[in-house]
């Protein structure tokens, strides 16, 4: 009779795009796991680069080669990069080799763990760091996977045989070429957070009404009798928690008060005011959001507060790039309008009497979308002077239609916004700027076309 291998068991391990930010971070997981580990990318750029040679897991060549494919392999992990006619997953599939996609395989790493999937439109990133942060202070070891490198902690995924938890940062973008579900409907967690609900991946997800069914869906997919957590400042998570009728325990929260002196953000608790190295009331959202899900997981509060008095915040969110007595610039991943909205006004009311100079690079689909660009509308007012950028190359590349500056300050309804297609004049007009009593915003999931902001904002002022 034949015998199944169980994941506990499989110890050959393949992937088709292994080059990946979230692909080459599970690679390494596996690679520390003890797993024998291969991969093929057609491209592979820093840091992943890097990160997989020091560890001998970096592909000899680019390309993509079906004879790596064999049928010893326990398993295939299919990258979102990876397109339907991928050589390489063709060979598999000739052979009958078992394919996951990247949140597929998750799961099956994690089934005999309780899961802890933190989702939303904006704000998984912070709050799964925060949750990290608070367990790493305290010494609880559990495996994880966040979207941003911590302070802290060497990879973005760990995984073990003896962790009894996995707390996961949760994408509703689609889980591969194969599998076009989003990635959280297949974690099915036993302890959930929703953090809020704003239209985003159009590309996927071409209307807002087909967008909040993921969400309801994901509702539905928590285990029965699980936890719950979800911001009930945002009409739209409330919608889709009332929709279902699972059996679960549900903690709704909200914005916690707090208190902003001589430029330092103190939340009020009833162990007295808590210092925070970060600002803005979308973090202190995120924040009740994190206490609530560390509560679930046997940290009380007063250990809460102590922790997170040293959370800094995760990479490129609200990111302190340089700070004088006079002058302040932060980057931030800030690209969809409702992050491009909290991410603007915490800096506004971090920085009441500054002039605040906010930067917008357009790069994702969604943002370079003629048809969705008006979401923008308003989004950058808390500014005293707005600058868009984008790459007209970027429209080409996508094959998506052209925009013109025009286009752009109609659409945000302000004719004063500055547009730049050239990075190297935004850089030049930056630089000319005048820092003192400024405080910079520069935000993007890119690079603005490669501008290195360290040192543009730590010149001599």
């Amino acid at each position: 009779m034949k015998r199944f291998k169980t994941i506990k068991q499989m110890k050959k391990v393949h992937f088709i795009a292994i080059g990946g930010s979230a692909m080459h971070n599970l690679a390494i997981a596996l690679h520390e796991k003890g797993y024998k580990v291969t991969g093929s990318d057609d491209a592979i750029f820093e840091p992943s680069a890097t990160r997989l040679k020091q560890r001998g897991l970096l592909p000899e060549e680019n390309g993509w080669f079906p004879e790596k494919i064999t049928p010893d392999l326990d398993a295939v992990i299919l990258g979102m990069h990876a397109h339907a006619d991928n050589p390489e997953m063709q060979k598999a599939q000739e052979l009958g080799l078992k394919i996951y996609s990247y949140p597929e395989y998750l799961y099956e790493q994690s089934k005999n763990k309780t899961r802890v999937v933190i989702a939303g439109s904006h704000g998984k990133t912070s709050i799964t760091s925060m949750i990290l942060h608070v367990l790493h202070y305290h010494g609880k070891d559990v495996d994880y996977m966040v979207g941003a490198q911590l302070e802290g902690f060497d990879v973005m995924v760990r995984l073990t045989e003896e962790n009894d938890f996995m707390v996961m940062e949760g994408d509703e973008y689609l889980s591969s070429a194969l599998d076009r579900r989003p990635k959280i409907l297949l974690y099915q967690p036993n302890i959930a957070l929703i953090s809020g609900i704003a239209w985003d991946h159009v590309n996927v997800f071409p209307t807002f009404e087909n967008y909040v069914r993921q969400f309801e869906l994901f509702v539905d997919s928590i285990t029965p009798g699980g936890a719950l957590i979800y911001n009930s400042e945002d009409e739209n998570v409330v919608k889709a928690v009332e929709s279902s009728e699972k059996p679960l325990k549900k903690f709704p929260y909200k914005t916690p008060g707090y208190s902003i002196e001589n430029g330092i953000t103190f939340l009020n608790t009833s162990e007295g005011p808590v210092p925070l190295e970060i600002f803005g009331k979308h973090n202190l959202n995120n924040l009740e959001g994190a206490r609530l899900i560390c509560n679930q997981l046997g940290v009380m509060d007063d250990d809460f507060y102590e922790a997170v008095q040293t959370f800094k915040g995760a990479s490129k969110r609200l990111e302190l790039i340089n700070r004088t007595s006079d002058f302040a610039a932060y980057k931030d991943f800030a690209h969809a309008p409702s992050k491009v909205v909290s991410t603007t006004n915490a800096v506004r009311e971090q920085f009441p009497d500054r002039k605040l100079i906010a930067c917008l690079e357009l790069h994702t689909y969604s943002s370079l979308n003629p048809q969705f660009l008006s979401e923008y509308k308003g989004a950058l007012d808390k500014a005293d002077e707005k600058i868009i950028y984008y790459n007209p190359e970027a429209l080409k590349i996508k094959r998506m239609e052209h925009i013109s500056p025009a286009d752009i300050r109609e659409a945000f309804g302000d004719s004063s916004i500055q547009v730049f297609t050239s990075s190297d004049e935004l850089k030049a007009y930056l630089s000319l700027m005048k820092k003192e009593g400024k405080v910079f915003l520069m935000m993007s999931s890119a690079n603005f076309g490669g501008i290195d902001l360290k040192e543009l904002f730590t010149q001599e002022i």
